[in-house]
């Protein structure tokens, strides 16, 4: 599978790098955390699912790293960085050893089929 990303010899160079270091700090700081933890979940206040994903790995026992950006009333601007950076729409943005697992749905059912513990003893 491929990503379908505008290439960069279509965008006007007087634009690259405003483009390139658009909100870099938020999604540098996600990179360090991915460095340097197992399993970071990306999140935002007063979501549900975002509180549900950590309240799964809790109950697992999984040790995590949380990064919350904002609410629904603020920071969607700089929380939209992370969503072109990675290509997922909607938080929480779940990592395993730096690979993005999904959200929400998506780390219930590695739970549930036993992927998520071969994930972390691999």
């Amino acid at each position: 599978m491929t990503r379908n990303i505008l290439d960069e010899s279509q965008i006007h160079p007087a634009i690259r790098d405003r483009i390139a270091n658009l909100n870099r700090d938020i999604v540098e700081e996600v990179q360090q955390a991915l460095a340097a933890h197992k399993v970071v979940v990306v999140g935002m206040r007063q979501n549900p699912v975002v509180k549900k994903a950590r309240q799964a790995l809790e109950a697992q026992g999984i040790a995590f790293h949380y990064l919350e950006y904002g609410s629904y009333l603020n920071t969607w601007r700089r929380r939209n960085s992370l969503k072109m950076w990675t290509g997922w729409p909607t938080f929480p943005m779940v990592f395993v050893k730096g690979v993005l697992v999904g959200g929400g749905a998506e780390l219930s059912a590695l739970i549930g089929s036993g992927e998520l513990i071969r994930m972390m003893q691999s």
